[in-house]
């Protein structure tokens, strides 16, 4: 530990800053003072000196977002922030495991013992499962530093809590992590099968197919709706599967006028689906 680390992470004990500190590093990418400052609820006054702050203890960076229009009238480039690439950390008394796990995958990748890796990194997901029961994996995830959020019917995770290790050994750490991902999911009762490796700039190496993608229009589900759909009770056209209604037959019973049809859930009320992402119930 040094003294400028904890120096600066002194500065988020401020709750401005540290509202601010996470409005940047949640967005993956540069943010404009005003953005910022509307997020955390402040003026944009206030927002660009904790910013700068910020930026002096290295703990964002700046720059200045290109314009489209150039000459005369466009005025000064709006300045942006993000969140920096190096590492802080605190410890006391002073630790330092980084090291002895890099000896560790060292070791493993001298012994070809990669696939042995990997199957003690599934039991490690599986045995940290145990300790979330009734947890929904983007909340395990987020706990262990992964920074979770969806994209494109994926989930994706913003930050490698391995980062130091997957630039030293990338294969070995980014296929034990997928291991330890897929370990979790089967813990959690999910599907191990969701977790692939899906590497992105900055981000880590894996992403989550999201649970609502097995829902779709024509998935093989019972009760699955929509062209195609196939399952037992399936309805729609080309549906198939016991109960779908074929030519000349009715489907499932529709109410006729003045009769009540299925109850469904209004705005604000829990539906009958099966919950997502974020209902109730970390290593990149």
């Amino acid at each position: 530990m040094s003294s400028d680390d904890l120096e600066a992470l002194a500065l988020l004990h401020d709750p401005v800053r540290r509202s601010l500190y996470d409005v940047v590093a949640s967005s993956g990418g540069d943010v404009g003072r005003g953005e910022a400052a509307e997020a955390a609820g402040v003026s944009r006054t206030l927002a660009g000196h904790h910013l700068d702050k910020l930026v002096e203890a290295g703990l964002l960076e700046s720059g200045f977002r290109r314009q489209e229009k150039k000459g005369p009238g466009s005025g000064r480039p709006a300045k942006v922030y993000r969140r920096a690439g190096g590492e802080r950390s605190v410890s006391l008394p002073p630790r330092d495991y980084v090291t002895l796990a890099t000896v560790l995958a060292g070791v493993v990748d001298e012994l070809g013992a990669e696939e042995r890796a990997e199957r003690a990194a599934r039991a490690a997901g599986a045995r940290m499962a145990g300790r979330h029961r009734g947890d929904p994996v983007e909340r395990v995830l987020s706990e262990r530093g992964y920074e979770p959020y969806a994209e494109d019917g994926r989930l994706r995770l913003r930050n490698c809590p391995f980062h130091l290790l997957a630039e030293d050994q990338p294969l070995l750490v980014c296929s034990m992590n997928l291991a330890l991902c897929q370990g979790l999911l089967e813990g959690l009762g999910d599907d191990p099968g969701r977790a692939a490796l899906d590497p992105r700039p900055g981000e880590c190496c894996v992403s989550l197919e999201r649970a609502e993608a097995a829902t779709d229009p024509g998935a093989t589900d019972p009760g699955a709706t929509g062209p195609g759909a196939t399952g037992p009770g399936a309805t729609g056209p080309g549906a198939t599967g016991p109960g779908a209604a074929r030519p000349g037959e009715a489907g499932p019973a529709e109410a006729g006028p003045g009769e009540a049809g299925p109850v469904e859930a209004g705005p604000g009320e829990a539906g009958r689906a099966a919950a997502g992402p974020g209902a109730g119930g970390s290593p990149s």
